[in-house]
């Protein structure tokens, strides 16, 4: 028997109703709880934007600027050290002078049948900005210090190897001294590692007897660093005085060198890196 066609009608909205029903009460509850969670997100959103205002605000680093490399050193310690190198120096590659220099002199002091006297002497700065993420320059510095300290007292192949703290010489310093056996001779080596505020310098100076001549005084080298060391530290607060501190970059700003800048300047502070060359007489 077939149904009238109203009540098929009936029929069918009838039940189409319920899932109406349904479905707006649905949208009526959620548009109710997206209505406070909104609010919730937005007061959880505006905290997390104040926290990380003040996470990026950090202190900005003491020192920014580093002196000449070459310069650091007064020519009568020049004199003292390393008698017969060139007073200029020889200037290591640096692709950001600001915050990296180094410099180097080599002296072979030439006594015929008696034998030759040979030093060398460098000095490496590395200086480092504060950053929002990684820390405050002196942090970084710190720690890049420490690095350096640890390098020097496991050189491969040292010898009689002493370490010990230095006091007047910036924030933190310690002297290290080993012994290095090569085909020319026993070389003396005296490393330096001292740390100013945000900046890091690192003096190496070494020296050997040569063709029979006796191995220097590890005592008189270890006095002569030292001496080198705090005449660098005193041109890295010297170059900052009048306006230095202050004027780097904003305390936001992005740390300079970066993570990996900082190892080529560990390269030139490395204690014999270039004393394994053998020295060339003069002519």
């Amino acid at each position: 028997m077939h149904r009238p066609a109203r009540l098929t009608r009936i029929l069918v909205s009838a039940a189409v109703v319920p899932v109406v029903l349904v479905a707006a009460g649905c949208s009526s509850d959620s548009g109710s709880d997206s209505g406070s969670g909104g609010s919730a997100k937005k007061d959880s959103g505006a905290k997390a934007s104040a926290s990380a205002s003040k996470a990026v605000v950090v202190k900005e680093a003491a020192y920014a600027q580093l002196p000449e490399p070459c310069k650091v050193f007064s020519l009568k310690t020049l004199g003292e050290l390393v008698p017969e190198a060139s007073k200029s120096g020889k200037e290591g590659r640096s692709d950001d002078t600001a915050t990296r220099g180094s410099c180097s002199w080599d002296s072979l002091e030439d006594k015929g049948v008696k034998g030759s006297q040979f030093r060398w002497l460098s000095v490496s700065l590395l200086r480092f900005e504060s950053d929002a993420v990684r820390g405050t320059g002196e942090k970084l510095a710190s720690t890049y210090y420490a690095e350096q300290v640890q390098d020097a007292r496991s050189e491969t192949g040292a010898t009689n190897a002493k370490s010990e703290p230095v006091s007047g010489t910036g924030n933190e310093a310690t002297s290290v001294s080993y012994d290095l056996k090569k085909k020319e001779g026993t070389f003396r080596q005296q490393v330096v590692v001292a740390r100013a505020e945000n900046i890091v310098v690192s003096v190496d100076y070494n020296g050997a007897g040569l063709a029979g001549d006796k191995t220097p005084s590890a005592e008189d080298l270890s006095k002569a660093a030292l001496k080198a060391a705090k005449e660098a530290v005193e041109a890295v607060v010297t170059a900052n005085q009048g306006g230095g501190s202050g004027s780097g970059s904003g305390s936001g700003a992005s740390a300079s060198p970066s993570k990996g800048a900082s190892e080529t300047p560990a390269k030139d502070a490395k204690p014999s890196a270039s004393s394994s060359k053998s020295p060339a007489k003069k002519d």
